[in-house]
Formats: structure tokens, sequence, C-alpha cells
């Protein structure tokens, strides 16, 4: 009887899976930290027959290749993948069996050129399909990764591919999606959620209950929003073939050591959550919280290959902190410090701003009327730092908006004046307050639920 593991990656918004029948299993989709996988696989008794890629991933590094090769299994690739090493190529319509199971090959380009998905059966049991970024549970993966310019074309046949495996599957059919669950390779209204079937995606996702094209097409390609920066380098690195990760702890960083790598100008990260972090830290430090959005900011904005030196309350933090880098292929940290601010710095050297609420906003800055607040001159501004889209959805009158994964690039054209910054929950801001701070303007980081600004009527909505 086929079996499948979930193995969540909350930290990215994807799933890997083993799929068994009791001695021998299938991976799919693995990260890049494959000892997880490891562990299950030995709890299980399980011997590795085959690893499955969807795709060549562009929003994580894969563990596949590495797992491949220390297990000896088939590593199954599309045929057409332009790669640097040997695979098991497949394509449309393929059969292969692994141990009493069947997998099919179904082509479903749309989030990829290239991309598959596989049908896995056992003992002519109900199947599952292995969906990757094809159809999602209540959307599909998002098209415009590999070429904007291709963007409209591939979402055509993404939902041509969606509709294939609607039309050739059975009802019950379990799917087994790689994104969709917080990943920004999703697009549309992706449901999330612990499972779900052919039947319940024909009824309620996107690409099977709209029956016009066009229609569908224009909905998702106007939804599409931005994705960090880091994806750039994804598909590269899964292309070479990437080794092992080294999650060794990194050389440790002493006080003086630390001051010269914040006056080089260096990246050095504080973990601590925004709260702590504002209220005192080390000069010229980023605060970006350890939680599930740490790698994905810090990879959306660093300069990429810059060293990067992380400041951890334990020695276990930092850990957890590597490694989420090396899923996003951030592959050694130049260095850590453990500690508490006042224990890696000189009095002179710690800095903290303060922590306020919406309702903490002056008058002048949560007035509906008011315009822009380019002509604040060295007064205060209110700085929304949420996306594009977000704010098209509702603002607080008279704030400024600079997307946080576009403020290093716009520091020099900030008005003067004391900064009062907000996102959605607090997380961003704290992030943006930290870059702020380091470059030398006075920050206010407010700390509260946009919700809570609606509520009041300082925003629009």
């Amino acid at each position: 009887m086929l079996q499948v593991e979930v193995i969540p990656t909350a930290e990215l918004g994807d799933r890997s899976y083993i799929a068994h029948d009791g001695k021998t299993a299938i991976v799919v989709d693995p990260q890049r930290d494959i000892d997880r996988v490891e562990e299950r696989l030995a709890a299980n008794g399980l011997t590795v027959g085959a690893v499955l890629e969807t795709h060549v991933h562009n929003d994580y590094v894969t563990g596949g290749h590495e797992l491949a090769h220390r297990t000896g299994a088939r590593y199954v690739l599309n045929g057409q993948d332009d790669v640097a090493f040997e695979r098991h190529g497949v394509r449309d319509g393929d059969e292969f069996e692994v141990g009493s199971l069947t997998v099919r090959v179904l082509a479903t380009p749309g989030h990829t050129d290239t991309h598959l998905s596989y049908v896995v059966t056992s003992d002519g049991g109900l199947p599952a399909v292995f969906t990757g970024g094809s159809l999602l549970y209540g959307s599909v993966g998002r098209t415009d990764l590999i070429d904007k310019s291709r963007t409209d074309e591939l979402t055509r046949a993404q939902y041509r591919s969606a509709r294939r495996l609607a039309r050739d599957l059975p009802a019950a059919t379990a799917i087994f999606p790689t994104h969709g669950f917080g990943s920004f390779c999703s697009s549309g209204s992706a449901a999330g959620g612990p499972n779900s079937t052919i039947g319940v995606e024909r009824a309620r996702n996107d690409a099977l209950t709209e029956s016009d094209e066009n229609a569908f097409v224009a909905r998702l390609t106007a939804n599409l929003t931005g994705y960090p920066a880091y994806y750039a380098h994804m598909a590269l690195a899964n292309r070479q073939g990437p080794g092992a990760p080294d999650l060794s702890p990194p050389e440790p960083v002493d006080r003086e050591a630390l001051r010269k790598r914040v006056a080089d100008g260096e990246w050095v990260v504080d973990l601590r959550d925004g709260t702590a972090y504002a209220a005192e830290h080390v000069a010229g430090t980023i605060g970006i919280s350890l939680g599930e959005q740490f790698a994905t900011y810090l990879g959306w904005l660093i300069p990429w290959g810059s060293p990067l030196t992380l400041i951890g309350q334990s020695p276990q933090q930092i850990a957890d902190a590597q490694r989420q880098l090396v899923r996003i292929g951030i592959e050694r940290p130049a260095g850590a410090a453990v500690g508490t601010a006042a224990e890696l710095a000189d009095q002179d050297d710690l800095r903290g701003y303060p922590r306020m609420t919406y309702a903490d906003l002056p008058a002048r800055l949560a007035v509906r009327d008011a315009a822009p607040a380019k002509a604040a001159g060295h007064g205060d501004l209110l700085l929304d730092v949420r996306r594009d889209d977000e704010r098209a959805t509702g603002f607080i009158p008279g704030s400024t908006h600079v997307p946080l994964h576009t403020l290093l690039s716009q520091l020099d054209e900030i008005p003067e004046g004391r900064l009062w910054v907000h996102c959605a929950s607090g997380f961003r801001a704290s992030i943006a307050a930290s870059l702020l701070d380091r470059a030398g303007r006075d920050v206010v980081f407010i700390d509260d639920e946009y919700a809570n600004a609606v509520a009041s009527g300082l925003a629009t909505g």
C-alpha cells in the first residue's frame, strides 16, 4: 500500500515527500538539509529507490543530488533539463518501477518549461500525484520566474497543465504539491491546508473553475507580486548539482573582531526579536529576527556573496539560522558571536530606538487628508515598507511608501526627519528600522498589526 510522509519546510513555504510501500521509498523535491529526510527513512527502515525532482527549483537549493549520491538511488529529472551532472532523464509518458511502486511521468509545463508531475501507484490502488509547482491547493505556481517576457505563454501552459491533471486523474487522487504553503513560488489564492484531492481542486482551484483561459491568464498575471532577489541564484546552483551542506559551528568572533567587521561595513546580523533589538543592540548591526521569514528576507536584502556574521543568544540559535541559510545557498557564515549586546560591545557602541504602536502616532502623521509626506522636511515621517500589492489595497494617508526589498537602493531618496516605520505585522518594519538606524537615521519602530490601523480609522483599508 502506498504511504506518503510529508516533510514541511515552513520557513520557505514548501514541502518535500517520502512515498513508500513499507520497504522502498521515493523522495520528491528534498530540501538541502537532507538529514531530516535521512532520519525519517531510518526510522521507517526504508531504502531509497529514486529521488524525483519535479523541476529545477528557483526558491531553494535542492538536496536531491546529494541524497541520490549518498543512497545510490537513481536521480530523476526531465531529460531536457540542462544540468552538469549525470541523471536519470525522463519525459512525458515514461513509467518505471521502484519496489512495488509504479511511477508515471506527466509533463506539466508552466511554472518552468520542463516541469513534471509524477503519478505514483502501488498494487493497483488509488494514485497520488506529486505536482511540484503546477497544481497547488487552490491555485497554481507562479509563471514569471523563467523569463518575464514569456509570462503570458507560460501562464497559458500552466492553465492547460492543471486542467490536464484534473481531466486525466480520478477525483480521489491525493495531490502533493511542493509549493503553496507560503512560498513566493505560488500565485493566486493558494489555499494551503494539510491535504487535497483532484476532486476538491476541481471545485475550488482557480485554474479549474475558470473556463475562460484568457480571463485566467489576465487575473493570474495581474496578481503576481515581487519575489526574493536570491531566486536569481537558485536554478544555477541546482543545475550544478549541489553537494552536502556544512552545518558545523562557524568560527567564533570576539568583541574586537566584531567591532572591526561592523566598522568595515560587513553584514553583522542580530537574530534576536525586534523588541529586544530595538531596546539595545550593537551599533552598525542589522536586526533580522530568527523565525519562519528569516532566510527569505536576509537572502532578499543582503548583497549576494557578502561576508555574513551572526549574533545569537545561544549556539542553538546560530545553528538554526545556519540551517535556514544553506537552503537558499548561503553556505557558511564568516563567523558568529553569542551573547547579549552588552556582552559583545562597549557601552559607547550600543544603540536603541523607540518601539511604538499605531495608537502612539502623532496626530500630524495620522491625518486623513494629509498630502504625501515628501515635503515633510526635518519633521516626522511615516514610512510604509510593505509591498506594492499590499499598499494598493489600503494605506495610511500621508505616509511615504518604500518597500523593504528596495529600501537599501532608495536610502538617499527618503526625506530627512524622524522615520516612523511600519509594515503589516511589525516583522519587516523591525528589519527596516535596523537598516535605517545603521544608516544613521532617527527611527521609531511601529511594532503593531496593520489591521489595528484599519480598525481605528487611520488607514484607508
